[in-house]
């Protein structure tokens, strides 16, 4: 059952806890608390008032969830997609990734690693599947190249 949002105070008591859990974006913020009955006007002058106490932060939203798609094995392209599908404007997204100093060279290294033990592929087919993963999971094919390349030679 849809549970009625009376007051500004209870879209306040919402939020907050919402992003007690995690951080969100404004976009994630408003679309959770529409669900859960609040009127447009409270959820705008109640995410105002939460972002000027910065209790909403986009660049702590950018900076947690980049540093923890990445750690999951994901690469810049995935995490920039899915930035920009949850209110994130793409230059934002590009600014963000720039300056979290990720090092993805080792990142996709230890994605591949986990995912196929560190073999390289035996034929076409196995190169084939490795890459596409690869690249699935939001890495320049540039990289991927490189990786498969510089592995064989145990010079990466």
């Amino acid at each position: 059952m849809r549970r009625v949002v009376e007051s500004p105070a209870d879209v306040r008591r919402i939020a907050l806890n919402l992003l007690a859990r995690r951080e969100h974006t404004r976009l994630e913020l408003t679309q959770k608390l529409i669900q859960r009955g609040a009127a447009k006007p409270w959820i705008d002058s109640t995410l105002d008032a939460l972002q000027e106490e910065n209790l909403l932060s986009e660049a702590r939203y950018l900076e947690s969830t980049i540093r923890t798609r990445a750690e999951a094995g994901f690469g810049a392209l995935h995490i920039r997609q899915m930035l920009c599908s949850r209110g994130i404007a793409a230059e934002d997204a590009d600014i963000a990734l720039q300056s979290a100093e990720l090092d993805w060279p080792s990142l996709l290294k230890t994605t591949w690693q986990r995912k196929f033990n560190g073999e390289l592929p035996k034929n076409p087919r196995e190169r084939d599947k490795q890459i596409r993963f690869l690249a699935g999971r939001g890495y320049p094919l540039s990289l991927i190249h490189r990786l498969l390349k510089c592995a064989a030679m145990d010079d990466w």
